[in-house]
């Protein structure tokens, strides 16, 4: 497995997360008989987006992701994103951070199966950075921090060979494999079969430095070509459009990784679990020890100062709160990831001692040294507390 996924994996689904929390919040501004509407401005919903960009892309934080290291598995990767998306006055309850990973991740793995060529994952990633420093451009402090991350984005891997490339999508397709939930947007659009599995077009043109299929030629020792024939491809091919700009500005030629959501179609945000197979979320120890280092990173990157008597709002990633009484008590028959989701802006003795009780939920069964203090879990929890 490629040791370079984990950034592309955490950016891009951090991309996505981002699309869905605007335009839910934009729909309850534009909503009459929302229930939520009022109860948070406009200011508010720039400083989530500012909040939530500002932690993602600190810079020791980056540093340290950035570093050659095995991917995280879901309940892992799904703890970071939790974290980060609490990182602002929002808070999401079980259910919706449960659906919001869910359309996280069914919306990269489709970009992933549709790349044209394993180094355009690379335009994909720069697609997800481009809209999310439009989202923050009133606000240069937190710009800056995603230019500095997306140059060393590019001084990391426009070196890398194909074949880094290569593995660095089977590595994307082993995490996302079992994985087949089906969103709305997708279906409504043919773009996924009632199963949840993907509908891959064999029409539209070849990746850059490519030809179109259907020709053969033949040479004779002298490399003269001595003869042409055409064979059936099975689709409608045409040639590439031109090459993406890898740069820090410029075309990226490729649609993937664009902001697909609309604050005109809420419904779309909605996903079934009727056909979703469950993943295997045995936590992975070794990025289970990495991720404590991060989290500690994460936590001594506070937003600014909150006032002591600002509190959180609550918002839901369905339409009415009757869904998502609905969507959690569906999956109220499994195991849920997390104990507590609720996280407020402002520390006090009741969050914490919820974290320490979240906490016990990874150090059940394992042993620690005795030159460590508290479990990983715990160390993990605990080092997000500031967020």
């Amino acid at each position: 497995m490629s040791e370079r996924t984990l950034p592309l994996v955490l950016i891009n689904l951090g991309g996505e997360m981002l699309y869905i929390l605007d335009q839910r919040l934009h729909a309850l501004n534009t909503s009459d008989d929302n229930s939520e509407k009022g109860v948070w401005s406009e200011n508010d919903r720039k400083r989530v987006m500012n909040d939530i960009v500002g932690t993602m892309f600190g810079k020791t934080f980056m540093d340290e992701l950035l570093k050659p290291q095995q991917l995280y598995s879901h309940r892992t990767m799904k703890t970071v994103l939790t974290r980060l998306a609490h990182a602002s006055i929002m808070r999401l309850n079980p259910a919706s951070m449960d659906r919001l990973y869910e359309l996280m991740v069914m919306a990269f793995k489709y970009q992933v199966l549709l790349c044209p060529r394993p180094k355009d994952l690379l335009l994909i990633t720069y697609n997800h950075i481009d809209t999310i420093r439009e989202f923050v451009k009133d606000t240069p402090v937190v710009g800056n921090k995603v230019d500095e991350t997306h140059r060393k984005i590019i001084e990391i891997y426009s070196s890398l060979p194909e074949g880094e490339f290569q593995l660095l999508r089977q590595t994307l397709l082993i995490f996302f494999q079992d994985m087949h939930v089906r969103v709305s947007l997708f279906l409504k659009n043919q773009l996924q079969n009632p199963n949840g599995r993907f509908v891959l077009s064999t029409s539209g043109p070849v990746p850059y430095g490519m030809d179109v299929p259907g020709l053969i030629r033949t040479f004779d020792r002298k490399g003269r070509e001595v003869r042409r024939s055409e064979f059936p491809t099975g689709g409608s091919y045409t040639s590439p459009i031109r090459k993406g700009c890898f740069d820090l500005h410029g075309d990226r030629v490729i649609r993937l990784g664009m902001n697909m959501y609309t604050i005109n179609h809420p419904e779309e945000t909605h996903t079934s679990k009727a056909h979703s197979v469950k993943t295997d979320d045995t936590p992975n120890l070794l990025a289970k020890e990495e991720l404590n280092l991060l989290a500690r990173l994460m936590g001594s990157m506070k937003a600014d100062d909150t006032p002591k008597t600002e509190t959180g709002f609550r918002i839901n990633l369905f339409t009415t709160d009757q869904e998502e009484e609905e969507a959690e008590a569906s999956s109220g028959a499994e195991e849920p990831l997390f104990g507590v989701i609720n996280i407020q802006a402002m520390q006090d003795e009741q969050a914490a001692t919820q974290l320490a009780e979240i906490a016990g939920q990874f150090a059940e069964g394992e042993e620690q040294p005795e030159n460590l203090s508290s479990s990983k879990g715990d160390e993990l929890l605990a080092m997000m507390d500031d967020l």
